[in-house]
């Protein structure tokens, strides 16, 4: 299986009045849209943390809160409406609160543009095996969730 593409800004397209500054600007421009560039491992180690997390949330043995650093407004109150009607399910069916075992499986990540990570973390469960799709947004020196679904 291939490597997704990715595009990473590596260098600035300055130009020059020097004879040599058309070459210059190319080498520039195809160092500016470097195609080779792998995301980087850390990218895909907190998609896989950030899945964790929200299943945990969603199973009541995880404080939301604890998510709102990493996600954004519209993430935050979708995942409050799902712990509310997770919770009420649960006291409806007279079941208590256990932490969910579940394993993580393949990660799958691609960046459709500079500053945006898409990625699906695939979570094997006793009972069933879910897809987690998630968009990150560069904020600063960080990434934050702007979209988590939980399939």
């Amino acid at each position: 299986m291939s490597q997704p593409l990715t595009i990473t800004a590596t260098a600035s397209v300055t130009a020059t009045a020097s004879a040599t500054a058309p070459a210059q600007a190319t080498e520039q421009a195809h160092q500016l849209y470097a195609v080779d560039t792998p995301v980087p491992v850390a990218v895909e180690q907190f998609l896989e943390s950030l899945t964790r997390c929200v299943l945990e949330v969603l199973a009541g043995v995880r404080d939301l809160d604890q998510l709102a650093r990493w996600v954004s407004d519209d993430v935050y109150q979708n995942l409050t409406r799902r712990v509310v009607l997770s919770s009420r399910a649960r006291q409806v069916k007279g079941q208590r609160l256990i932490r969910p075992t579940f394993s993580i499986g393949r990660t799958v990540v691609s960046e459709p543009s500079p500053g945006i990570i898409e990625g699906v973390v695939i979570v094997h469960g006793k009972a069933r095996t879910r897809a987690v799709a998630l968009r990150l947004e560069r904020l600063g020196a960080r990434w934050r969730a702007s979209a988590v679904t939980v399939l």
